[in-house]
């Protein structure tokens, strides 16, 4: 039966992708499914997604900021394959991000790590630090299958963590920025729409700073054998300093930084 559910799960998720079409939550309609399940049935789309020639190049990781938990009745991170499919590049801090096929998007500022070597299972930053290559600043568009964002752990779990689209600032390498570990926890975002602050975040709301967000995804990694681990070259985008809001075609988003030398990012949906 459960591996009944997931096939059944990861059939439906490969429609609600290509569509961005809503459906009742998997967790109403298949009462057993839990987090694992989820995670082997987003397995199942990650497959589908290799074979019709996406190339995956990182990874996201999604509920690390703990004052949205209460928000969204999800109360531990998660985590899902970015492909060359969903990363857009900004070019001189802009970027022009589509819409089309996301279901009930939201945007989300975060910090982007590059890998140079497969992280520790370790809660050293030092330790974590050394494993990366760069840093920088993305927005992450996530999207939710079911509406009006009701959904319970096995539903961001089996929906690839809820990503839609990632869009990456340019690298700043880590041997530029002194300190960097310290300054993480307190770097400050603001999140403008058509230039009025809509939100703001700190990186101490990322699981107590963005190094300690990607040692949670080497620690859950580890107990998932069936997922390849992080390598050198993977970029991990550590999740949202804000809440997470929502977005339409024909709105410009913007950020702006405070506390490391990272340029905002200005965004046009379409």
């Amino acid at each position: 039966m459960p591996e009944r559910t997931v096939k059944k799960v990861s059939e439906e998720l490969i429609e609600l992708a290509a569509s961005g079409h809503t459906a009742a939550p998997f967790s109403a309609r298949f009462r057993k499914l839990d987090a694992e399940m989820g995670y082997r049935a987003m397995r199942r789309l990650h497959e589908h997604r290799l074979t019709i020639g996406w190339k995956p190049l990182g990874r996201k990781i999604g509920f690390t900021n703990r004052t949205i938990w209460p928000r969204y009745g999800v109360h531990q991170p998660i985590w899902g394959f970015v492909y060359d499919q969903t990363v857009l590049h900004a070019r001189d801090g802009r970027a022009e991000v589509p819409l089309e096929g996301l279901a009930q998007p939201r945007i989300e500022p975060e910090i982007c790590f590059g890998l140079r070597a497969p992280p520790p299972r370790s809660h050293d930053p030092h330790a974590i630090l050394a494993a990366i290559e760069w840093v920088a600043h993305s927005i992450e568009i996530v999207q939710c299958f079911h509406p009006d964002w009701k959904l319970k752990l096995p539903d961001c779990t089996a929906a690839n963590g809820l990503h839609g689209r990632l869009v990456l600032g340019p690298p700043t390498p880590v041997h530029d920025i002194p300190d960097l570990e310290a300054l993480l926890p307190a770097v400050r975002v603001v999140l403008k729409r058509s230039g009025k602050k809509v939100d703001e975040g700190v990186g101490a709301n990322v699981l107590d700073s963005p190094l300690f967000a990607l040692a949670h995804l080497v620690e859950l990694l580890a107990i998932q054998p069936d997922f390849d681990q992080l390598h050198a070259g993977e970029i991990v985008s550590t999740g949202t300093l804000t809440d997470a809001h929502p977005v339409k075609p024909g709105e410009t988003w913007s950020t702006a930084f405070e506390g490391l030398p990272l340029a905002g990012l200005t965004v046009k949906f379409r």
